[in-house]
């Protein structure tokens, strides 16, 4: 899995305080309203994955794009929220993004004994590590997240290793979600490194 938000050398401060005052209106609200519906729908074709991964070895590549696609568009909103880019996030699973990329590799093959472990002990021997580290750090990110908005109102820039690190937690935090969402066989590192 790639994922990358580019950095930006210039941030905005007037659209840096948009988004605080008022992101929540413009921004969270109709893209929550259309993703709460889409996310249905990725519910229910994942629901029917399952059943044609476990029976056939195979992701439908149709339904395997739609969810990448939306993927995608979540991490186009929280890039915003998260101050790591500028700009207002494009609306749908097709839109294009010259900020956030996901590319998600399409498995020709999936281990059927490695869904049902995931479906059976997922919860142990992915989910409580994983959110367990995932939890301080995302405490930390909260922290840099913080500290860079005010660099940023000050300075125009944010500091670099910081946007790193907040990259970094939003690719852990994805490719946990992809690998419990079937979509991949590869155990998510404990990194949130590229």
């Amino acid at each position: 899995m790639k994922l990358d938000i580019k950095y930006q050398e210039r941030y905005s401060r007037g659209e840096l305080l948009l988004r605080t005052l008022f992101g929540a209106i413009y921004i969270v609200l109709p893209h929550i309203f259309l993703l709460i519906f889409v996310s249905l729908w990725g519910a229910i074709l994942s629901f029917i994955s399952w059943w044609i991964v476990l029976f056939t070895g195979k992701y439908p590549q149709s339904f395997f794009e739609f969810q990448e696609g939306l993927y995608r568009w979540n991490l186009r909103v929280n890039a915003r929220i998260y101050n790591l880019c500028d700009g207002y996030p494009p609306f749908g699973i097709n839109a294009k993004d010259d900020y956030v990329t996901l590319e998600i590799p399409y498995p020709e093959r999936l281990s059927r004994g490695i869904l049902i472990l995931r479906t059976l002990l997922g919860g142990i021997y992915v989910i409580l590590p994983h959110m367990f580290l995932l939890f301080f750090r995302t405490i930390a990110t909260m922290v840099l997240q913080f500290l860079a908005w005010w660099v940023v109102l000050f300075t125009g820039e944010y500091p670099q290793s910081w946007h790193e690190f907040n990259v970094g937690t939003l690719r852990w935090g994805t490719r946990v979600n992809v690998y419990m969402s079937f979509m991949t066989d590869e155990y998510p590192p404990f990194s949130g490194k590229p």
